[in-house]
């Protein structure tokens, strides 16, 4: 049966009892309705609770929640129990909530999402051996340290962690020690890392857990920083940190302008970037900037041209692609993009230092 987890803005009288009450007020019913009622989230400061239920559909969810006491969700979405677990912690109440006749939960479902990403910049003066060593000892660093502050390691594919952090605090914490330690050991042993850091809770009015808050870490790796966080991020460990005045330059504040448009422009990327005519033109069009505005600022937060992004985008994608066993070099770049494999691999030696074939070599 599927699992649901639904999003109820409440007003600024309701607390925790409350919320509590309502739960077990479904818990009561639930079986009317073919419904079973996991667990719930609840945050008193932004006021907003979310329920996990398993339900045959969206609309016997929304019957029950109306049967029950009429506070019907604002929002809901299927989720993968194990994808809620590995970003919130828990699919069921926690032990020490049922010692209370309502088993009152006021922990809020509002998350802190890392994105951590290697930039090895050349692959050159590297073989099989090595490559193997330093992913390895990359990923034992990171399993590490996130720990160590608090941290859940929700994914890692491709060697791209998403990690899950409740503190601010612990969270920038983490990231300063990761890039610490790179920076501690030999240039063989550790790649460089790009992180980023941004906030928010897991329904939005998009279909994945937590997908604005980790669509923008994600695409904060795409920034000509080691470090970035969004705005809101710095807000909230200025708010931890009474005492804080600025952070140093090993960590770069996103303005609430430039999010938007580096959103914008990852998530334009993303649609298009196979599209063999995509173009400065489309970018110009699409983000409604000027060619020389839209110069301007990518080259302050990327530090590269519209031209260089879009190119080292689709090396980037291509190169994922790579590593599958069957795959064919000249398929994979006509459909990245890509109107010539010759191009390609010229681009492609750019970026990483050695033929897209060679590169193939080392992992395959």
């Amino acid at each position: 049966m599927p699992i649901y987890m639904d999003r109820h803005d409440v007003s600024a009288e309701v607390t925790a009892e409350n919320v509590a009450e309502l739960h077990q007020q479904d818990l009561k019913v639930q079986h009317k309705f073919d419904c079973r009622g996991l667990t719930y989230w609840f945050d008193d400061l932004r006021k907003t609770a979310f329920c996990l239920i398993e339900a045959p559909s969206a609309e016997k969810l929304k019957q029950m929640h109306d049967h029950a006491h009429g506070e019907v969700p604002h929002r809901i979405i299927e989720v993968d129990p194990s994808i809620v677990e590995s970003f919130l912690g828990r699919i069921e109440d926690p032990v020490k909530a049922k010692d209370t006749r309502l088993n009152i939960i006021n922990d809020p479902a509002f998350r802190i999402i890392m994105a951590i990403e290697p930039a090895l910049k050349s692959y050159k003066n590297h073989d099989k051996h090595s490559l193997q060593q330093l992913s390895e000892n990359y990923k034992k660093q990171v399993s590490e340290t996130v720990p160590e502050f608090g941290g859940r390691i929700a994914s890692n594919k491709e060697n791209r962690f998403l990690v899950s952090f409740t503190s601010v605090t612990k969270a920038v914490e983490c990231a300063l020690q990761l890039q610490s330690e790179v920076k501690g050991k030999a240039v063989d042993e550790l790649p460089d890392l790009k992180i980023g850091l941004s906030a928010g809770v897991p329904v939005t009015e998009k279909n994945a857990l937590f997908e604005d808050t980790v669509k923008l870490a994600e695409s904060m790796c795409f920034l000509n920083a080691g470090i970035s966080i969004s705005e809101e991020i710095n807000d909230l460990y200025r708010s931890e940190n009474v005492h804080h005045t600025s952070f140093d330059k090993r960590i770069f504040v996103l303005s609430e302008a430039d999010q938007q448009f580096l959103s914008g422009l990852v998530e334009f990327t993303e649609n298009a970037w196979t599209d063999t005519g995509l173009n400065v033109v489309d970018f110009e069009r699409h983000l409604a900037l000027s060619k020389s505005k839209l110069y301007r600022k990518m080259t302050a937060l990327i530090g590269t041209s519209p031209n260089g992004f879009l190119m080292h985008y689709r090396v980037k994608r291509i190169r994922e692609q790579l590593h599958k066993k069957n795959s064919n070099i000249a398929e994979v770049a006509y459909n990245g993009g890509f109107n010539s494999p010759s191009y390609f691999a010229k681009c492609f030696s750019k970026v990483y230092g050695l033929t897209p074939s060679a590169y193939k070599r080392l992992w395959v």
